[in-house]
């Protein structure tokens, strides 16, 4: 899986006329290897342990890259940041977010996704899309 992502996205740079480079490669390796909905500066930190040549900036656009070549998805828990998740074809997931300590669940369930194509369908749209976020209290907080 990690391979072909990583395809995808040296094939959208091509088209785009842009250069694969060691950072891109870097950062493409960070994030394709942690399961987290990282934010930019939790994945910058992260490589900069590591390779502290990598700049913020770097690391801000070649994120923006991955959205746009379709290997990752932003998405935002209500708290200013904008974090990214990988996308996998076909695979859907909604989110349990903690309103506390910022945790994200992700869950999926076969019920919930009947009964929201059965509420579009009973109203007369057509769903492209959608997500389901739930906010709470994680159990670790709740102790």
């Amino acid at each position: 899986m990690k391979q072909a992502k990583k395809q995808l996205f040296h094939d959208f740079i091509a088209r785009k006329g842009l250069k694969s480079t060691r950072q891109r490669d870097l950062i493409l390796d960070g994030f394709l290897s942690n399961d987290r909905h990282m934010s930019i500066e939790e994945l910058y930190l992260a490589l900069r342990a590591k390779h502290p040549n990598i700049g913020y900036a770097t690391v801000y656009r070649t994120l923006k890259l991955f959205s746009e070549s379709g290997i990752a998805r932003e998405i935002q828990f209500g708290d200013g940041q904008t974090r990214f998740e990988h996308v996998d074809e076909g695979e859907h997931h909604d989110h349990l977010v903690c309103t506390r300590c910022g945790a994200v669940k992700e869950f999926a369930n076969e019920a919930i996704e009947k009964l929201q194509a059965a509420i579009a369908e009973s109203h007369g749209y057509l769903v492209h899309t959608h997500k389901l976020e739930l906010y709470g209290i994680c159990p670790k907080c709740r102790k």
